[in-house]
């Protein structure tokens, strides 16, 4: 659900909270690549934003504001303990068509693949794919220039791509209609 444009300074923190959470929580969880460390990250978030409710509610973006505020912490928290995330053996990871299993393992192993990119390239590919946002919006929030977005999100994708060989494969889904040319 989009926000309004500017969030009047009486509008209800809860109001907020309630709209965005969710969003936040998926963008943690990506970030942090444990359920635990996301919630902690979004409820450390929230109380920032708490705090200084009265004036983030009359910015224009205030929810770029709560979502630089995510991912500033999600920074310091990465250089601070340098988490290592244990690996899985890589077997075979080719699953059935509608196997929700191995969709499961699937974005498990996306998301440990996540956490094994650079933060920079990390965020940007996370604000990109799980918050939609433009290369003008991404580069706003992480104040580097549009190229650098493009820059890290090229490199980010190449190496989630060979860690992850069997999802970027091309797949019946992913294929053209027929009769649609490619080039």
């Amino acid at each position: 659900m989009a926000l309004p444009a500017k969030w009047n300074a009486g509008e209800d923190f809860h109001s907020f909270v309630a709209t965005r959470s969710t969003a936040l929580f998926r963008g943690a969880l990506v970030l942090t690549g444990s359920r635990e460390a996301a919630e902690d990250l979004v409820q450390e978030t929230l109380e920032r934003t708490c705090r200084r409710w009265r004036s983030i509610a009359e910015m224009d973006a205030p929810d770029a504001y709560v979502r630089r505020i995510m991912v500033n912490l999600a920074n310091n928290r990465w250089k601070r303990f340098r988490r290592v995330v244990p690996q899985r053996d890589a077997g075979d990871d080719r699953h059935a068509p509608g196997d929700e299993y191995g969709r499961i393992d699937s974005r498990d192993q996306l998301v440990r693949a996540l956490q094994r990119l650079p933060i920079g390239m990390r965020t940007v590919v996370v604000l990109r794919y799980f918050h939609d946002l433009s290369d003008a919006e991404i580069a706003e929030d992480l104040r580097i220039s549009p190229s650098s977005v493009r820059s890290q999100l090229t490199r980010g994708l190449e190496k989630l791509r060979v860690q992850i060989p069997a999802l970027s494969e091309p797949s019946s889904a992913s294929r053209p209609p027929k009769g649609t040319q490619t080039r």
